[in-house]
């Protein structure tokens, strides 16, 4: 009994770091500050103005409910514990709920490791195929559908921008929009090479083969942000998209392909039903990736921090997938290392993402 009485202290302590760390008296002001924009009559009058205000209010007003819930369940299994007296099944009943709170403590508690303006954000997520031809494209493929599932995993939502599929097989190319809490936070640690070594289900000689795909991840910024894109160094070409469609894609004449030719930075987007409205979407990504290149350089500078590589290549991975001899998904940064090579492929990458960020922090 004492000892669950000290595992209580001990998370309402943690509990009580969350509330000074999130601001949780702050947040109840403005969640009613919101509440009360959004009562408003004109309040839809600007959709996207609107948009963005309840988005907030309904993450401000969770986080709040969340805290005062975790509190008060902690609360309830104390005075369930003095009440118990010995009773096995009471005693029982608290344990499992500590289990829970504890769990919940844990996914709040990642949000320290974020300092960063945007990580609280959404994110904007691409898949290139390296070198290597359909063995690369279709380690792209196998790549965009683990971001994909782990998306579904933390129940974020998901737009897809393009989706370039070969001919033959596998994706040249895929770029989406996460939307979540901590979505660009999260998947930051995600961007650089991937390298999967694997025995080619393309080659009549069952060989080994070795395959590289990039990720960049750039956050979703607001037309208050200026970057600065001069007309004059884009390269734009249209095109009718590619592939199966379906989930996909909407296949259609006006895809467009951006190229900004002093940084090499190509973004495509075909899945609006206009050629003007894939030109913007496509300039609102580009945006966002010249952005994201400029905030590395900085932090590069002051902190001699690697950002996004910039070959496809051996040298520059961040983590290796063997599936052949032996089963091993390891992260060359924290040095990490999993034999549940399928459960990762499954977008079970919570563990590579949080032993990244932590050793970021730490540094």
């Amino acid at each position: 009994m004492s000892d669950l009485n000290d595992r209580i202290s001990t998370l309402e302590g943690r509990l009580a770091e969350l509330e000074e760390f999130f601001g949780l008296e702050a947040m109840r002001v403005e969640a009613e500050k919101l509440g009360g924009a959004m009562s408003k009559p004109d309040f839809w009058d600007d959709p996207d103005s609107a948009k963005e205000t309840s988005g907030r209010f309904s993450r401000v007003e969770g986080r709040v409910r969340l805290l005062d819930d975790l509190r008060s369940r902690l609360a309830d299994s104390r005075e369930i514990l003095e009440l118990a007296e010995g009773d096995a099944e009471l005693v029982h009943e608290v344990e499992v709920e500590l289990g829970r709170v504890a769990t919940a403590l844990d996914e709040q508690e990642i949000a320290r490791l974020f300092s960063g303006e945007y990580d609280a954000g959404d994110a904007i997520l691409t898949v290139n195929s390296g070198a290597g031809g359909v063995e690369a494209q279709d380690w792209a493929e196998m790549l965009s559908r683990m971001y994909r599932r782990w998306v579904e995993r933390h129940d974020f939502g998901l737009e897809v921008i393009e989706y370039t599929e070969d001919a033959e097989a596998g994706i040249k190319s895929a770029t989406f929009t996460v939307k979540g809490e901590f979505a660009f936070g999260l998947l930051s640690a995600e961007r650089g090479v991937h390298r999967l070594v694997r025995i080619s289900p393309f080659d009549s000689s069952s060989r080994r083969h070795t395959s590289f795909a990039s990720v960049a991840v750039a956050p979703v910024i607001g037309d208050a942000v200026e970057v600065e894109i001069d007309e004059k160094e884009l390269k734009i070409d249209t095109y009718r998209a590619s592939g199966a469609g379906g989930q996909h894609v909407n296949k259609t004449d006006s895809a467009v392909r951006i190229t900004h030719l002093p940084s090499g930075i190509v973004v495509q987007c075909q899945n609006e039903r206009s050629q003007h409205q894939n030109r913007e979407v496509a300039m609102k990504v580009l945006r966002a990736r010249l952005f994201e290149r400029e905030r590395e350089k900085r932090e590069e500078e002051i902190a001699a921090q690697s950002g996004v590589k910039s070959d496809i290549g051996f040298g520059s991975q961040i983590r290796s997938y063997v599936l052949h001899p032996y089963q091993m998904v390891k992260d060359l940064r924290s040095s990490l290392e999993t034999s549940g090579v399928e459960a990762v492929l499954d977008g079970d990458l919570d563990d590579f993402i949080y032993a990244y960020l932590k050793l970021k922090t730490d540094e």
